[in-house]
């Protein structure tokens, strides 16, 4: 399994007012702006989002609109957990709307917009931000080992064999499938120190080829998976 990659998304916000303050709201749990109105670099928090501005400095507590606050909530939510940061930026900040709205911004017309700048892809406005198009726009490293195999089973043990295979916890999808093989089956493992193929082996070796009715069988594994599916 290939490591993680640090990834970024943008979230780009317009706020009714912005509050220069020592205190932070929970909005700014993410990146946001410093009271110079510079796009502030600070530490990461837990989860992947970052922090700003320096210690010391007056931060900047956002008001937005419910329906942007909820667009931000499932941002929060979702990204890290996949292996996002998260850069929150006020477009409405002084010196900042005519940087965005000259660049790739110029054409929005409702807020918030995620932007994804590996893909380019992008959500705008809030009726966008459901959580299967932020799952297609985050797509996430698996965690897990996936492994497929099929087998070619006896007809008539069809239902015993499904339910053999249940019973275990390794199989996490079997579908019955036409042509040379009559099942398609897709396993999952959790990673260790090793890569965890010789345990696919043994499984299906010592457990699959044991079960009754099954004929024969044919295993991969992936080198890297990627999942839009939750995690």
């Amino acid at each position: 399994m290939q490591p993680t990659t640090h990834r970024e998304v943008h979230l780009y916000v317009k706020s009714r007012k912005a509050i220069t303050s020592f205190y932070r709201g929970s909005a700014a749990q993410l990146e946001t702006t410093s009271a110079r109105g510079d796009i502030a670099q600070g530490a990461g928090s837990s989860g992947g989002t970052n922090l700003s501005p320096d210690v010391g400095e007056a931060e900047t507590a956002l008001i937005l609109p419910d329906e942007q606050s909820r667009a931000v909530s499932m941002v929060e939510e979702l990204a890290p957990p996949r292996g996002y940061s998260i850069k929150l930026i006020d477009v409405s900040r002084s010196g900042l709307v005519k940087k965005f709205l000259d660049t790739h911004l110029g054409s929005v017309e409702h807020y918030p917009v995620l932007i994804a700048p590996v893909t380019g892809k992008r959500l705008e406005g809030p009726e966008a931000f459901t959580e299967s198009a932020l799952l297609d726009l985050l797509p996430a490293d698996l965690t897990h080992l996936r492994a497929f195999t099929q087998l070619k089973v006896d007809p008539h043990q069809v239902d015993a064999i499904r339910n053999a295979l249940l019973a275990f916890v390794e199989v996490k999808e079997i579908h019955l499938i036409t042509g040379e093989w009559d099942m398609y089956l897709v396993l999952e493992f959790p990673t260790g120190k090793t890569s965890g193929k010789r345990e696919v082996f043994d499984f299906v070796l010592q457990k699959l080829a044991k079960i009754p009715g099954v004929q024969d069988f044919a295993t991969m594994i992936p080198e890297y998976s990627v999942t839009k599916f939750p995690i």
